[in-house]
């Protein structure tokens, strides 16, 4: 089958839409036609290099070429074709993709951390999870021929794709799939960062630091968790005002701004709870984050820093003796299976704000320009809708 696709061919370049050719699924694939799909943070990672593995570790890693590769891991399509084996979803089933795959069967899957699940771990290694080899390839140029890469294995930066059936989660069909798809990604892992992660409860003072796709949904969780004081952290004025419609109480542009506000507001006591999902979260951002929390205070490193990066500022005395706690968290510590369709539900009977997430739409010849709004803060989440 030909696909339209956007590949990104090394980092630090631009998205590409190519015509590219999609085999057939195999035992435990599917084709999907993607319908929507998120333009997140994290295929902006790869574009800035923050995702990809140093290169002098590449062959440790069993890695030959992340390149050229097909973007998007948010996203939301209908089954087209099934291989031999797939008995979770059929033809014509409307899905959600998800970013991390959930086989039922690993130590992780098995004991209620589908997030974890060992499926993922070939993450940066070209060819299929069910079997190591390619479905995807261009058809046309001087590099004609040419294996892609599928970023999270899933690509939803092409009409079609081949994925495994551990990769997609079947949802009701009268749920707008814009909507499923911003479930996928974002708003499973801010919202979770919160509710699950974090453990906000009731009358909790939590901070949020960094309002984005992420970002928004942790402050919607902080506030449907019940907590008194949500307080949003991003130098961007739209963003701020956006957090207020979603269960802010009190937004600030930095940290250095929030912290004595947060002294006032709690009596000293601090945060409870404070979330750490900016665009790109630095080791330097680490001392204010921490100092945000009061003792016993939890915090959660939800944002993506650089993958070489091996310091942060974090005082260790502070930590143990104020008996803090830092916790990391990847899709929110959900377990997709089980939570997309919860999420949606209470999307469905009006408790989970979705729609409201979305500030553009865009074609897939415009996926330049919606990162690029992305990178200017215009955006809460841009989504790319195909025809």
């Amino acid at each position: 089958m030909l696909s339209r696709a956007a590949l990104l061919y090394d980092q630090g370049q631009a998205w590409v839409v190519e015509q590219i050719e999609v085999d057939p699924p195999k035992a435990n694939e599917v084709l999907v036609q993607w319908k929507a799909a998120g333009l997140c943070h994290s295929d902006e990672h790869i574009v800035t290099g923050d995702m990809v593995p140093p290169r002098e570790a590449w062959d440790a890693m069993g890695i030959t070429d992340l390149f050229p590769m097909i973007g998007g891991h948010e996203g939301a399509g209908v089954i087209v074709e099934v291989g031999p084996g797939v008995r979770s979803v059929e033809v014509g089933d409307h899905v959600s993709a998800s970013f991390v795959p959930s086989c039922g069967r690993c130590r992780y899957c098995s004991t209620g951390r589908q997030n974890l699940c060992d499926s993922s771990g070939g993450t940066f290694l070209k060819g299929m999870i069910t079997d190591g080899t390619s479905r995807h390839r261009l058809v046309s140029g001087p590099k004609a021929g040419t294996e892609l890469n599928l970023f999270a294995k899933l690509g939803t930066f092409s009409e079609y794709t081949c994925v495994s059936a551990d990769s997609v989660i079947k949802v009701e069909k009268d749920l707008p799939l814009e909507a499923v798809a911003l479930v996928s990604c974002g708003v499973a892992t801010g919202w979770g960062s919160a509710t699950n992660r974090a453990n906000v409860e009731p009358g909790d003072t939590v901070v949020v630091v960094g309002i984005g796709g992420i970002g928004m949904n942790a402050v919607q969780g902080a506030a449907m968790a019940g907590a008194r004081h949500v307080i949003a952290v991003d130098p961007i004025e739209f963003k701020r005002e956006k957090a207020m419609e979603f269960g802010a109480t009190h937004t600030f542009s930095s940290m250095e701004e929030a912290f004595p506000q947060v002294n006032e507001l709690s009596w000293g006591m601090m945060a409870d709870k404070v979330i750490m999902t900016p665009g790109v979260l630095y080791g330097e951002m680490m001392e204010l984050g921490t100092k945000l929390a009061g003792k016993g205070g939890t915090i959660v490193v939800t944002g993506i820093a650089p993958m070489d990066q091996g310091t942060s500022s974090v005082n260790l005395f502070e930590l143990a003796m104020w008996n803090k706690e830092i916790k990391g968290t990847i899709f929110g510590s959900l377990n997709p299976r089980a939570d997309i369709p919860k999420l949606l539900g209470m999307y469905r009977e009006g408790q989970l704000k979705l729609d409201e997430l979305i500030t553009k739409t865009y074609a897939l010849d415009e996926i330049n320009e919606g990162y690029r709004a992305m990178r200017d803060g215009e955006n809460i989440r841009g989504v790319v809708t195909y025809v």
